[in-house]
């Protein structure tokens, strides 16, 4: 009898452990950090001004709102899908702006050495 008892002790105070770990892992704040800082470079690359970044901008924007939502109705694991989300769309963004600039930069160089071509003639 000693050792039932001894034994439901033991499974009681399992119990609370992983009650304990469950409850501590609820309530985790969401890591907005890097989503925040990727839209940040993102605005900071020019993204608003070419419209197939901009749209990823935007999205990673929403994104981020609706991750900070679901982490506050409790949804942990959507508001994490959806943060990775926003993290993709805002290094999307940033990847697409400067692929814009770097085409501009190369058609203004073929424009000068056009240039160059007319007047050496």
């Amino acid at each position: 009898m000693k050792h039932f008892s001894r034994m439901r002790i033991m499974l009681f105070g399992v119990s609370v452990m992983a009650i304990g770990i469950v409850a501590g892992c609820a309530n985790v704040p969401l890591r907005t950090e890097a989503s925040t800082s990727g839209i940040r470079a993102a605005e900071e690359s020019g993204a608003a001004k070419v419209p197939q970044a901009s749209l990823h901008l935007q999205l990673a924007k929403e994104e981020l709102e609706s991750a900070k939502t679901l982490a506050a109705k409790g949804e942990k694991e959507k508001a994490d899908s959806m943060l990775m989300r926003s993290e993709a769309d805002a290094e999307l963004a940033v990847s697409l702006s400067h692929k814009d600039a770097e085409k501009k930069e190369a058609m203004e160089a073929v424009e000068r050495a056009r240039q160059l071509r007319l007047n050496n003639q």
